[in-house]
């Protein structure tokens, strides 16, 4: 049965329904459910604030203003009406309500979350000269250089004596005792020596302090800059490093942040694992001998995991230890600068994966040490169990904290003015906004599992503030939030009463490939059950969509491509051998997975390091499990680099599809219809802009003359085609061939049309493949004597679409005796298992693999259950 629709987004109170949660295991992993839940939740009614606003202290004031502005304060804290009159308008008039008809009934939780932010930001300004001047807290706490002199400023209210410790003093602080003011901020100034800095650059140092038990301790200063480890000793502490080059040292940077696209073409990647060997990569590697693959690929964002410095390298940079160091592992702060001014010189904006979900449990290297004889009102953490999460092993902020906040804060505006991030992607969001951090919950879509009591109002005030603050600085942030939960208005203004993020992630979409691909024979998938899963998203917030990151390629997980062809992406992969039916149908499903994600999934889209050649393997990182291998903590560029293996299919497609957005601007438009969702034959036809797709997931069946629906009348060429040959394919669909339009039922009575469009034409339809068309402009048509070329044939000087006539040219001469699907004795190909859950015998005795450069290696005992990661190592 063929069924059509147009899929508009409406504003109503059903237009999103999140993916439930998925088990706990994997959760922890993906940082997709958390902590168990609390009972303190936050008190919504209009004319109260909350415990917490009442808790702000003079410890939470700058010492300089806190006399002169106390009778101000307590005004404030004391008297509602004192702020009310100036911000009723904005809470009354809160636009969002408007978007939303099903968002009204919870008018009060809006007008209280934004009159707290409203009277966060009044106290911000009176005693801090603002939001943005509160976030320079890296220029009052930590080390920093003033005339003649080096001061030291750290907040520790419960400490009872404290002293700065190094190698500058031989590690003895007798001689370099702080004094500590009544907000409980510690400080000293230590004078040059000799006209020079009493603490060289690149020298150690700590933080050391004596709690009420009369015991000392030792802690990284939490506004360190730079924290390295001893490499020749295993599990070594890490120490803090006074970090001020000299200027003949310093980088800087000589290139402009690149404008702002159109649509975020997102490259995730991990520094570290970018290597070719089994090793820790640099910066400045990443940079020359990554970067230009990114750009060649006509990504135009890089998204950078693990910047944070943090302990446990396992733990894929979401334990974070140190928050305003770079990792060292992968080289200095003038190395990373130096990374992103080269990505900037090739158009790439940078965003940075920031951590402030939550904070390494470790207390010798991390955070978590402040906490010693500290209550939650003095403290980075919440005590109990409201700072601790019991799934991640990990310290909870506590959001309401003055200090935490200008510790927070500082850190975003740190990263973008001191490094030129140009954006933000928040790890962890969906822990943040909720009190239960979404453990063993399933999100069903209805408000009220958004708006109550379980709402961390805090949390969802510091992200506001977040916000306002990084847009404030830089106009043209990308600010991208992880969240599973699908709350409404995260992605909306802060003006009009949203929390102010661009973008959240798509994060249902990946979980239902994944699905399909473990649990669904090919003749079960839902064509309507897809479509639904990529155009679930709420009305007027965007979302980038994604087929797979860096979750789904991790340790006890494979990715598609692994999940589709398995073993044979060990022995099956080169092109001077005829493709099984394996490798053919899963380099097929690849494509028109990740293109189907990107053109129908959202208003960006993303995608994890290697993936988009369908780099083999999962990902471990070197921990107890696993001897401490690096062995699968590397991308194997060799396989897209060699020319006879078919991962060169993957990646030339990757390139063709961003290079069809980058023409057409696809992703950024807000025209998205499908047309027909045809259960019977697998296939689903939609316009995106100004593009008509065809996706034809059976496995068998060719359709000659199918009938497609579309907008403006005309005529019809191939804008892209995953079946040709330049993409692994079998060349079955025409690119010279015009497709000229025909009017569908009367002009104007939507009913009488085919499937609700004005037009249609026709077109062939080859099995698990897809083809983007585009309309003929008559001025193009003219230019080019009615033959336009096909966009295929633009992609790239090396990727020119091959004839019949052409085929005995190509490297391979076996290739013109390729199988066609559709036509083929391949049977019962819908019904292959899902290949992650299949026993595959006998693997280790595949030996030597022929005919591949899979690293050259034996096949490794693919069919045992590869290692979970360590709890400690989950992200």
């Amino acid at each position: 049965m063929q069924t059509s629709c147009a899929l508009l987004s409406s504003p109503s109170r059903g237009s999103f329904i999140p993916i439930p949660t998925k088990n706990l295991l994997r959760a922890a992993r993906n940082k997709r459910s958390f902590a168990s839940p609390c009972t303190t939740g936050a008190i919504f009614e209009s004319q109260k604030l909350s415990r917490d606003v009442f808790s702000i202290t003079a410890s939470r004031l700058r010492n300089d203003r806190w006399r002169e502005h106390s009778s101000n304060i307590s005004s404030v804290l004391t008297d509602d009406s004192s702020t009310m009159a100036d911000v009723e308008k904005e809470i009354e008039n809160i636009h969002i309500l408007g978007l939303d008809q099903g968002l009204k009934p919870y008018k009060d939780h809006f007008r209280y979350r934004m009159k707290r932010y409203l009277d966060q930001k009044k106290l911000f300004e009176n005693f801090e000269g603002g939001l943005e001047e509160f976030a320079l807290g890296y220029l009052k706490f930590g080390f920093n250089k003033e005339e003649g002199c080096i001061v030291y400023q750290e907040w520790a209210p419960a400490a009872q004596e404290a002293e700065i410790i190094g190698d500058f003093n031989e590690w003895d602080g007798s001689s370099h005792k702080m004094e500590k003011n009544q907000f409980g901020v510690w400080s000293i100034k230590i004078p040059d020596c000799d006209g020079k800095p009493a603490i060289p650059h690149n020298s150690r140092v700590k933080f050391r302090f004596k709690h009420n038990s009369g015991v000392w301790i030792d802690r990284i200063p939490a506004w360190i800059k730079y924290a390295t480890v001893d490499p020749t000793k295993f599990a070594a502490p890490y120490d803090g490093v006074y970090w001020d080059p000299p200027a003949s040292e310093r980088y800087d940077f000589k290139y402009p942040r690149p404008p702002q696209p159109k649509a975020p073409r997102i490259y995730e990647a991990h520094v570290g694992m970018s290597s070719l060997e089994p090793r820790v990569n640099s910066y400045r590697e990443f940079a020359d001998d990554v970067l230009p693959r990114i750009k060649e690929n006509n990504y135009n964002t890089v998204q950078l995991m693990a910047i944070m410095e943090h302990s446990y390298y396992a733990s894929f940079g979401y334990h974070v230890t140190n928050f305003f160091a770079v990792s060292s592992r992968s080289g200095t702060p003038e190395d990373l600068k130096y990374l992103i001014d080269k990505a900037h010189s090739l158009g790439l904006r940078v965003l940075m994966d920031v951590v402030h979900s939550h904070a390494s449990n470790n207390v010798t290297d991390g955070l978590n040490g402040f906490d010693v004889g500290q209550g939650s009102q003095d403290s980075y953490f919440h005590t109990g169990d409201r700072g601790y999460h019991q799934v991640w092993d990990s310290r909870l902020f506590n959001y309401s904290n003055w200090e935490v906040l200008r510790f927070l804060l500082s850190n975003l505006r740190w990263w973008l003015e001191e490094y030129k991030f140009d954006g933000f992607r928040f790890d962890g969001v969906t822990s943040m906004l909720y009190h239960h951090h979404g453990i063993n919950l399933t999100f069903t879509g209805y408000y009220n599992e958004y708006f109550s009591e379980k709402t961390d109002v805090d949390a969802v005030v510091y992200l506001m503030l977040a916000n306002t603050l990084i847009h404030s600085i830089m106009p043209d942030a990308t600010v991208i939030a992880e969240d599973v939960s699908g709350m409404p208005g995260l992605c909306r203004s802060v003006s009009e009463g949203g929390i102010g993020f661009d973008y959240r992630l798509a994060m249902g979409i990946p979980d239902k490939w994944i699905d399909y691909l473990k649990n669904k024979s090919y003749a079960d998938w839902s064509m309507k059950e897809i479509t639904w899963t990529l155009t679930n998203r709420r009305y007027t917030e965007k979302c980038v969509a994604y087929a797979e990151s860096h979750d789904q390629a991790i340790v006890g997980d494979k990715t598609i491509a692994f999940l589709l062809m398995y073993r044979e992406m060990y022995s099956g992969m080169s092109c001077l051998t005829e493709a099984s039916p394996v490798v053919d149908h899963g380099i097929a499903l690849v494509k028109m997975i990740h293109f189907l994600s990107m053109a129908l999934g959202g208003e960006a889209y993303l995608n994890f390091m290697g993936n988009e050649f369908g780099h083999p393997d999962w990902i471990d990182f070197p921990r107890d499990g696993n001897n401490w291998s690096y062995e699968k903590c590397r991308r194997q560029w060799n396989l897209v680099d060699t020319d006879h293996l078919r991962y060169k299919f993957m990646n030339a497609f990757d390139r063709a599809m961003n290079l069809l957005d980058e023409e057409f601007s696809f992703l950024a438009s807000e025209k998205q219809i499908v047309s027909s969702i045809d259960e019977d034959n697998k296939v689903i036809v939609f316009e995106r802009g100004d593009l008509v797709f065809v996706f034809n997931f059976h496995p068998e069946n060719t359709y000659e003359g199918y009938k497609v629906g579309c907008d403006l009348p005309g005529k019809y060429q191939v804008a892209l085609d995953s079946d040709a040959w330049v993409f692994g394919g079998h060349g079955r669909v025409g690119h010279d061939v015009d497709h000229f339009t025909s009017p569908e039922g009367i002009p104007g009575v939507a009913e009488t049309n085919f499937n609700g469009r004005p037009n249609s034409f026709k077109v062939l339809s080859p099995p698990q493949a897809c083809v983007a068309y585009y309309r003929v402009e008559e001025s193009l048509d003219e230019v080019q004597d009615e033959q336009p070329a096909s966009f295929t044939e633009t992609i790239s000087t090396n990727l020119v679409l091959v004839s019949d006539d052409d085929l005995q040219e190509l490297p391979t001469e076996n290739l013109q005796e390729l199988p066609k699907v559709g036509n083929s004795d391949v049977d019962g190909l819908q019904d292959l298992p899902a290949m992650g859950n299949s026993d595959v015998d006998d693997l280790q005795e595949l030996g030597t693999v022929a005919n591949s450069d899979v690293g050259q290696s034996k096949v490794q005992d693919l069919e045992e259950n590869p290692p979970e990661l360590d709890d400690e190592s989950d992200d």
